[in-house]
């Protein structure tokens, strides 16, 4: 990746010194976009990439699923960031079977916003999964800070319980008061799946017996994701699950666990981010969709002078 952007910029200073009229980068996959935030004492990699663009003399810049909408923030020139969403929910609806039994899962709390806007557009419930990591070792229920209950002679942190006697008494007022039945089935899913000290995965909605599709924009390695599937199908009694992510960057061996892992149904990505075959033909349960038309029409648009805004919404 380090030499494509040195070759991009390269490819974009020979264009501005040849009298180039306008200058479009077209990203399907916009580099270091994971690091778009300080940790400590690291490098916004993301905004430092932008600047490159910027000196070496782009106009405009394509991209598609941004790590962080905020990114487009980072550029200091008009960028497009298309979605993939419209031609996943067109795939879905054309060979899934049974999709209308499904519900759309983010795998935390950050992608909250991409499934709920997927779930939208396919007229589908949603559900996000909670994974809890407070409950022994040094990082969690025994860390020095001040007033953080200690865990019992189990392992298991004081403070769940906690949160389950005031999540029982919150169901109980509901109840009493008749009101709003869908958010008392979710918060007792809440406590059903809370139980036992294995249990680090909470589910916050109901997938039993239905199709599970787990979203979200990248996939570099599997861990979370095959976590999350094991507790939708062995726990939460799910029917099948696919995996789905804009960016399939797959690092390491992760397609291999995906490959080995029984509960995963379907692995699903668009050719944003390129596989070489060799790791595509070690997975039978990919399945990769092509984006090029979106991409093409953005270019055409944006070349003649149009409106980009209806692929952000419909699959060309």
């Amino acid at each position: 990746m380090n030499d494509n952007i040195i070759e991009m910029c390269i490819m974009i200073q020979a264009a501005r010194m040849g009298s180039a009229k306008r200058i479009t980068a077209v990203l399907p996959y916009f580099p270091y976009c994971k690091q778009s935030k300080r940790k400590g004492r690291t490098c916004i990699t993301a905004k430092l990439v932008a600047n490159m663009l910027a000196v070496a003399g782009v106009d405009h810049i394509i991209t598609m699923d941004l790590h962080a909408s905020q990114m487009q923030g980072f550029f200091q020139r008009p960028v497009d960031n298309l979605y993939a969403e419209p031609v996943i929910a067109k795939w879905i609806t054309q060979t899934v079977p049974n999709w209308e039994n499904g519900v759309v899962v983010s795998k935390n709390a950050g992608g909250a916003k991409r499934v709920t806007s997927l779930a939208d557009a396919l007229r589908l419930d949603f559900a996000l999964i909670h994974k809890d990591r407070s409950r022994s070792g040094p990082h969690g229920a025994n860390r020095p800070y001040s007033g953080m209950p200690k865990a019992n002679a189990d392992g298991v942190s004081t403070v769940r319980e906690v949160e389950t006697e005031e999540l029982m008494a919150s169901i109980s007022s509901i109840s009493e008061t008749g009101s709003n039945g869908d958010v008392v089935n979710a918060a007792v899913s809440v406590v059903a799946n809370t139980e036992g000290e294995e249990s680090t995965i909470t589910l916050v909605g109901d997938v039993k017996g239905k199709v599970v599709f787990l979203t979200d924009d990248i996939i570099d390695g599997c861990g979370t994701f095959l976590d999350a599937a094991e507790h939708l199908v062995k726990k939460c009694g799910a029917d099948k699950v696919y995996i789905i992510a804009t960016h399939g960057v797959l690092s390491g061996d992760s397609i291999k666990k995906i490959e080995a892992c029984d509960s995963v149904y379907k692995l699903v990505v668009t050719n944003t981010f390129p596989l070489p075959k060799e790791k595509m033909n070690q997975c039978t349960k990919l399945e990769v969709i092509d984006i090029s038309n979106t991409f093409s029409e953005a270019i055409r648009r944006t070349h003649n002078g149009e409106s980009v805004s209806y692929l952000f919404n419909h699959a060309d």
